[in-house]
């Protein structure tokens, strides 16, 4: 059996190699934490604080109300929600009666909804009030046969609660009294008779469900087990020693993400953390969460550190609280890293932001910048008890240092499979020659001699324009090193001449104005720092880049947009070309009138 190389361990400081993985289910190790920390708080929302014992509590009595509501095990229970505290006990009460959480963003569309539910076979679900038209729009199209409905109000205190009610819940429409609906609180009051809910589960058994478009492109249930998330949740605090019981999260994440749930979540409450559950997160709130909150960790996309750059009136805004920051999902360009440093350093941290990679094949993080050092560009080194290796695309030969390829992972977080999906977990999941099952991540990356990894590309964004591979990425972190560039999306449109040709979307910094000056002025920038043929033919202004649900730069609807644009454009070539011919018709009509009088 070949041998794994592993030259990242010399790095690694007083992080272990291996750990010893609990022998439990999730809600088993957050009982576990909560016996060990009862009076700590597991989370804040909105002003009200929750002990790690009446967390448990609260966890306990939604699992006696699920299995009241006839839920079995391996049944799957879709929840809709923003992080609140009822999201918090209805994934952990579903682990306790044995059945599957299926995770779903609640601004999903009608349709993505029905899929979701179809998809996973969910017969029942939870989400807010203000969602429930979405529910009652699609239920003919699923399986569906009980909608439990929440309020934020539920969870404020008596205080808060009121002055919800007086704002923000006077906008939302009253849910209708039918049999399929049943509120929080007479789904909860419904369970107390309930004496024998729990479901014993192994560790390697499945969890929850998160969705992706995967390493194909196309959206799919990922299956993840218990041992998973607990996994991750030794991993991000083996790798972040300074972390001590009691420490806050800022969790921003929504919780139907890899990154929110695995890390702003459960890492937290299954290691005695405290939880700041943020259910809608804007950038005018920002300042006030850190300046309010004091926390100890952040995790998040580039976009929501890019946000915080933006704002404005906080020079009095004190990060010496701070321990750690994660970036992940998405690429962190070299130079928003600096910027964000450098206002972190402004700002009183004594820390820098760390970038991470992972993938939600195995949950989310699985490699990250080590605690005390970096290296321009990595994305870090592997976490205890996990692999990498860089392959050629398509195979799994491992190729030599420095060398570009396939990023593939092996360890303890990788999926069990996507559901419904045999062949392309085949595609994606493979056994290499040293034993070891690798996800195929569809990324294309680099390994140094010393393990250090560094992202490039989405294998399918690259660009191909008259024969030559051109990234993306490296096309913006050469944009958002210009002075007046405060973000940048590059996009390949295509070309009957060259495939493909780059075009460049660009975000300014205040001060600097749009217009055919600048336009011009960076394009002669990038002439010095690209070879000509990837050069963009040309460069829009715009205030802001449409992003995903999760706050990723949405590339996709960029290319959509320009897709959209020359299809209008050969619709109106098509209509003036038959107006000319019409027009030369009726001329030669006339002509031939004329020569027959």
């Amino acid at each position: 059996m070949e041998e794994v190389k592993k030259p990242w361990f010399r790095f690694y400081g007083c992080v272990p190699e291996t750990l010893d993985y609990p022998d439990c289910t999730m809600a088993e190790a957050v009982e576990n934490v909560a016996k060990k920390y009862p009076d700590y708080i597991a989370y804040d929302f909105m002003g009200k604080k929750t002990t790690y014992a009446n967390a448990v509590k609260d966890i306990i009595a939604a699992a006696k109300a699920l299995k009241a509501l006839g839920v079995k095990e391996e049944d799957r229970v879709t929840i809709c929600m923003p992080n609140t505290p009822q999201t918090v006990s209805m994934f952990y009460a579903a682990n306790m009666v044995g059945a599957i959480a299926n995770m779903i963003h609640p601004l999903s569309s009608e349709n993505e909804i029905a899929f979701y539910l179809n998809d996973s076979d969910s017969k029942v679900a939870i989400t807010l009030d203000q969602f429930y038209p979405k529910f009652e729009a699609i239920k003919a199209k699923t399986g569906l046969k009980k909608l439990i409905i929440a309020s934020v109000a539920d969870a404020l205190s008596p205080v808060m609660r009121l002055g919800y009610k007086l704002t923000e819940g006077k906008k939302i429409a009253k849910v209708p009294d039918v049999d399929w609906v049943i509120s929080w609180k007479q789904f909860i009051k419904n369970g107390e008779g309930v004496i024998d809910y729990r479901v014993p589960r192994r560790p390697t058994q499945g969890a929850a469900i998160l969705y992706s478009g995967g390493t194909t492109g196309t959206t799919k249930g990922i299956l993840l087990s218990n041992l998973n998330f607990n996994a991750l949740g030794m991993q991000i605090i083996a790798t972040n020693p300074m972390f001590k019981p009691g420490d806050k999260m800022l969790a921003i994440m929504p919780m139907f993400h890899g990154f929110g749930l695995g890390v702003s979540i459960h890492s937290m409450l299954v290691n005695g953390g405290r939880c700041i559950l943020v259910p809608r997160f804007t950038p005018k709130t920002y300042a006030e969460l850190l300046k309010k909150h004091k926390p100890n960790f952040i995790a998040g996309v580039p976009t929501l550190y890019e946000a915080l750059l933006r704002l404005d009136n906080i020079d009095d805004l004190d990060l010496s609280c701070l321990k750690g920051m994660f970036s992940g999902g998405d690429s962190l360009s070299v130079e928003l890293k600096k910027r964000i440093d450098r206002f972190l350093k402004e700002h009183k941290a004594t820390i820098e932001v760390r970038e991470g990679y992972g993938t939600t094949e195995c949950v989310t993080a699985s490699c990250l910048t080590p605690y005390n050092m970096s290296r321009e560009g990595s994305i870090g080194i592997p976490f205890p008890d996990t692999f990498y290796k860089i392959v050629k695309v398509g195979t799994t030969e491992e190729l030599p240092y420095g060398e570009e390829g396939e990023i593939c992972l092996a360890g303890p977080t990788v999926m069990l499979e996507y559901c419904n999906h045999p062949e392309e977990t085949a595609q994606t999941m493979r056994v290499h020659d040293d034993g070891r099952t690798y996800v195929h991540t569809g990324d294309l990356g680099v390994m140094d001699e010393d393990g250090f990894i560094y992202f490039r590309q989405r294998i399918k964004r690259m660009i191909i324009t008259s024969g030559y591979n051109v990234y993306p990425s490296q096309m913006e972190n050469i944009f958002d090193a210009h002075e007046a560039v405060h973000m940048s999306c590059v996009i390949g449109v295509p070309d009957p001449y060259k495939i493909q040709k780059i075009k460049a979307f660009v975000v300014l910094k205040p001060g600097f104005e749009a217009g055919d000056a600048m336009k011009k002025q960076l394009l002669e920038y990038c002439a010095k720092h690209v070879a000509k043929y990837a050069m963009p033919y040309d460069i829009e202004f715009r205030q802001d880049l449409p992003k995903t649900l999760v706050g990723k730069v949405a590339y996709r609807v960029l290319e959509q947009e320009e897709l959209n644009k020359m299809a209008a454009a050969k619709a109106e070539e098509a209509i003036e070309q038959n107006e000319l011919e019409a027009e030369a018709e009726a001329v030669a009509a006339a002509d031939t009138a004329e020569v027959t009088e």
